[in-house]
This record gives structure tokens, C-alpha cells and sequence, in this order.
């Protein structure tokens, strides 16, 4: 059975557009924090020692997203995530952000490939990350052979 990385955020004042409700491109602010804390937590790469002594990062190649209902400010909003594609340099995923009721607010999918960042080339994820990632392909996915 594969895991799925959850989190929580709080809707905050910052979030909110004049009518109270998430204005969309916080969303994708959110999104990028719940991607370094799986880096973080599940994987064992941090961003800091990514960007930083391994001069890797994973930027997003293509993103698509469907707002499903409105967040306001103070919910607790749950993140979860699931790797639907796992290659060599690149991985997709499938957010999603759900209410205090579980209902779903926003679905996203998520392209990012690994690169060098000094040469801005795609390069292979590190042996150990990709390992981890596949704890979260989701049900009837599978890694690509290297």
C-alpha cells in the first residue's frame, strides 16, 4: 500500500482576498511549502542541502489545477500528496487540499524535474530520494525503469 505525505495549514489574513476566501495564487505558495516539507521530512533532502551543497533543485515544469470550493480565512486546511509518475530526472504528483469536513477544495498536478543548478540541465534524482518517492506512488503507478 502506498503512504501519502499529509499536512496542515491555516488559512491566514495574508491568504485572503477582499471577500475572505483563498485568492488562487497562494494556493500554488502553499503547494511549494508542502513540496519542501515532503523534501524535508520524507525524503531526507532538504532544500537547503539541495540548493546548497548538492546544487540540485526541483523546479516545476508544468502545473494544472481545478478549485473545486472556496477556503476562508482560519480553516485548517489538510495537504495531501501522492508521486503519480516516477522517472529518472522528473516525478509527477497529485495534490490535493482538503477542508475541515475532508471535502476537497483544490486539486492540483504537478510536474517537477531535478537539475543542476548551475547548468539549469536535468539531472538524475539521487538514488536515495527517488527510493523514497516510490513509498508514495500512488495505487496503479509505477517507477520507470533506470
Amino acid at each position: 500500500m502506498s503512504e501519502v505525505f499529509t499536512n496542515t495549514v491555516r488559512v491566514r489574513f495574508k491568504d485572503c482576498d477582499a471577500a475572505g476566501i483563498v485568492f488562487f495564487p497562494r494556493y500554488f505558495e502553499m503547494l511549494n511549502d508542502l513540496v519542501e516539507d515532503w523534501f524535508r521530512e520524507a525524503l531526507g533532502w532538504s532544500f537547503d542541502a539541495m540548493h546548497g551543497a548538492a546544487q540540485a533543485g526541483v523546479p516545476t515544469a508544468e502545473v494544472s489545477c481545478r478549485f473545486v470550493a472556496p477556503s476562508r480565512l482560519g480553516e485548517l486546511l489538510t495537504r495531501e500528496l501522492r508521486v503519480t509518475r516516477l522517472g529518472r530526472t522528473s516525478f509527477s504528483l497529485q495534490v490535493r487540499f482538503v477542508g475541515p469536513a475532508a471535502d476537497l477544495r483544490v486539486e492540483i498536478a504537478q510536474r517537477l524535474v531535478c537539475v543542476d543548478t548551475g547548468e539549469m540541465m536535468p539531472r538524475a534524482l539521487p538514488p536515495e530520494v527517488r527510493a523514497g518517492m516510490e513509498r508514495f506512488l500512488a495505487p496503479g503507478q509505477e517507477a520507470a525503469a533506470l
